[in-house]
């Protein structure tokens, strides 16, 4: 069986190259029950004895007859694709941090299907962590989390429930057969959708150029607009890696306090903390970050086979801003961002991303970006969580950290998941340029302290930077 590649998704396969790899992941934390040796091992068992489920079980044909399709396989290695591993006595978690950082970096192999997981144990205070990563084609952030957690029980049962790989994600509703004149015309609406979606968005960056000429003040998404930081240095093919959990609920609190939403709260600690961080790094920049925020525009219960999101691109903070004065920099440029989203239909705002994302890569490919301004800094991402506390064979999940892509020189992503009472950041970095990530995971928390004593909040304990 075989499937069309929609264009966004086949824009992640072109772009793809060792050192700008476009799969996503994450690193799931769990604390094993006393008295219970092998759970590893009995998890690792039942993975291998799955089989992958569509589109875990596509491989991807871009050459050849015929337009790029993804070919459905029957035959896997679940060695290959289940790996088992521990690390050596007495490591720590920035061990640990490393090794996911070792694994995420190699691109996945386009002649088996597009998935690869990791059981670890020997992580430090009883834990074990298991990582997975994915090819952005066949999956988006939002439902591969939604995948991941549906892969786990909401009882501490001794139970290893069917994992994402082999759940699949549910294809579109088929249709009846519809005669050749109701063909010819869906065929001419959708060309008309095209080419209106593409006029939105040519008259919208028509605006803005002229906008630029004549030194007005630029409003709403600015790709193509940031100035070249740390951030943007050629990557590499090393990676680094880091994490931070803050309380969701006191989170919420501060973005009560201070008219900001809980995304808002979250991008301002980031812009905040790397700002800090390259400060203390000796590389200040002088200018406002801009980021890439990616949109969901997946309906509630949406987990379609395929990527389904568009972007915005909002200035951050000014470099020397107080947490008060960022964070309200940070919610009239989100604000001023989605309202113009807002003004696109759906398909004009997946024409939109799968058109920038094929001009970072060409910007990319040909080194045009190291001349040119880039896409933007970094990527700031809000994924969907879950609330209710999560097991797998009786080991209670402790957090769950994406771990997502680097492509088109933009060397940082800061991807962030709410899961039961704290919010789980994974930080993903070109480490030729930002190799070491814990600390910028540092002067975020400290960001995120500053932010919660400008919203009048006393200083409480929190959940570890790291875990």
């Amino acid at each position: 069986m075989t499937k069309p590649i929609p264009p966004l998704d086949l824009s992640w396969l072109l772009i793809e190259s060792p050192a700008g790899t476009t799969h996503v992941g994450a690193m799931l934390l769990f604390k094993k029950p006393a008295g219970r040796a092998p759970i590893v091992r009995e998890i690792v068992e039942a993975y291998r004895a799955c089989t992958p489920a569509p589109p875990f079980n596509y491989v991807p044909e871009l050459l050849g007859l015929g337009a790029p399709h993804f070919r459905e396989v029957t035959h896997w290695d679940p060695h290959y694709h289940v790996g088992h591993l521990a690390l050596p006595a007495r490591s720590s978690y920035e061990d640990l941090l490393r090794l996911v950082a070792d694994l995420h970096e190699p691109q996945l192999d386009r002649d088996r299907p597009l998935f690869r997981c990791w059981v670890i144990d020997g992580v430090p205070d009883g834990m074990f962590a298991i990582y997975t990563k994915t090819h952005h084609s066949i999956i988006d952030g939002e439902s591969g989390l939604k995948l991941l957690y549906a892969g786990l029980s909401t009882t501490a049962e001794r139970t290893v429930p069917t994992p994402a790989f082999a759940l699949g994600a549910p294809e579109p509703t088929p249709h009846p057969p519809t005669p050749l004149t109701s063909r010819i015309a869906d065929s001419i609406r959708g060309t008309v959708t095209q080419v209106e979606a593409l006029n939105q968005i040519s008259v919208g960056a028509l605006r803005k150029v002229l906008a630029s000429l004549f030194r007005s003040h630029l409003e709403g998404s600015l790709p193509f607009g940031a100035q070249h930081a740390p951030t943007n240095a050629p990557l590499q093919i090393g990676r680094s890696f880091a994490t931070l959990s803050l309380p969701l609920e006191e989170m919420h609190e501060i973005g009560r306090r201070l008219g900001a939403t809980l995304n808002d709260v979250a991008v301002t600690v980031v812009d905040a903390g790397l700002h800090a961080y390259l400060r203390e790094t000796d590389r200040a920049f002088a200018h406002r970050f801009i980021a890439m925020c990616p949109v969901s525009l997946r309906a509630g219960g949406d987990t379609a086979i395929g990527t389904r999101v568009s972007a915005v691109f909002p200035r951050l903070g000014e470099p020397q801003a107080s947490m008060s004065e960022r964070i309200h920099q940070v919610v009239d440029s989100v604000a001023a961002c989605k309202k113009e989203l807002g003004r696109m239909s759906s398909e004009a705002a997946l024409t939109y991303a799968a058109g920038l994302v094929a001009l970072a890569g060409l910007g990319s490919s040909t080194h045009l970006d190291r001349v040119a301004h880039p896409a933007c800094n970094l990527v700031i991402s809000n994924v969907a969580g879950a609330k209710e506390i999560r097991y797998l064979n009786g080991a209670r999940l402790l957090g769950i950290y994406p771990v997502s892509a680097l492509a088109a020189s933009i060397g940082l992503n800061a991807t962030f998941a709410s899961y039961h009472d704290s919010m789980d950041f994974g930080f993903v970095a070109n480490a030729a340029a930002l190799g070491d990530l814990p600390l910028l995971a540092r002067c975020t928390r400290r960001a995120y302290a500053e932010l919660k004593g400008a919203a009048g909040l006393q200083p409480a304990g929190q959940k570890s930077a790291t875990v």
